[in-house]
């Protein structure tokens, strides 16, 4: 790579100045930098919702990226301080489940260390903004060139979400929603793969209430207002309203219950 290249995942929001003194800290360090926010609208302290938006995004960049991704409500308790070796990229955060994806991806061939090397924090380290003064610093210093066997010892026990798996009951597909997004789709645990496998044209049950018939191709396949299922972009099936949220609509949120039947 040319150029370092950190993306920047937060909680933060972008009212108050916190995404601007991250950016502030790897730019002393690492001036030549392309800085790419992944998003700061993470929920607060929704550990969960941080890793699902790494999951969907982080991918997409090439190899020797530096992922910085602060969703901390431990910040100054007992957390440890991670750095992750996977995919070709490094991972920079808290110790809380927040590189859950690639944790457990055997395929990942992930390695941890825990953030113990002095020369990676500022010296005058707050106890409740390590986004600015020690992740984002040994983000800057390992896009730099900061050799990661040397950011501190072995981590053999990172910290990693419990994942809702789909599974089968019967002829049916037994998922949860995983996932609400900025537009109110409810995004399920439940890949494409396994809804193809089904014979017919599946009916989707969202909790007990609502049931949708058949898998539409797009939103505007269905009506305004009319609640639609599909496989959306990242491969899983979706709950969607045209023209509005469903999880206004239909009052349902992450861990609702969906439950897909063959005809």
């Amino acid at each position: 790579m040319r150029f370092p290249l950190i993306t920047l995942t937060s909680d933060f929001g972008l009212a108050d100045g916190y995404v601007g003194a991250m950016k502030g800290v790897i730019l002393s360090i690492a001036p030549a930098a392309a800085l790419v926010d992944l998003t700061h609208q993470i929920p607060p302290q929704d550990v969960r919702a941080g890793a699902y938006a790494l999951s969907q995004a982080a991918g997409e960049f090439p190899a020797g990226t530096v992922h910085l991704a602060v969703v901390d409500p431990g910040v100054g308790g007992p957390r440890r301080a991670l750095a992750v070796r996977a995919r070709g990229c490094l991972w920079v955060g808290p110790d809380n489940g927040l590189f859950t994806h690639v944790l457990g991806d055997p395929a990942a061939a992930a390695e941890a260390r825990q953030l113990s090397h002095t020369g990676l924090a500022r010296p005058d380290m707050s106890a409740t903004f390590h986004g600015r003064d020690l992740f984002a610093p040994a983000a800057a210093h390992l896009a730099s060139g900061f050799p990661f066997a040397e950011v501190g010892p072995p981590v053999t026990d990172p910290v990693r979400l419990a994942a809702p798996q789909p599974r089968r009951d019967g002829a049916d597909l037994i998922g949860e929603v995983v996932h609400v997004d900025g537009f109110g789709n409810l995004i399920t645990n439940l890949p494409a793969a396994m809804l193809d496998a089904l014979p017919g044209r599946p009916t989707v049950r969202v909790e007990a209430d609502t049931v949708v018939a058949g898998l539409s191709a797009t939103y505007g396949s269905v009506p305004d207002g009319d609640v639609v299922a599909l496989i959306g972009s990242g491969g899983l099936l979706e709950i969607g309203v045209n023209g509005g949220s469903a999880a206004d609509t239909l009052r349902l949120g992450r861990g609702s219950l969906v439950t897909v039947h063959p005809l």
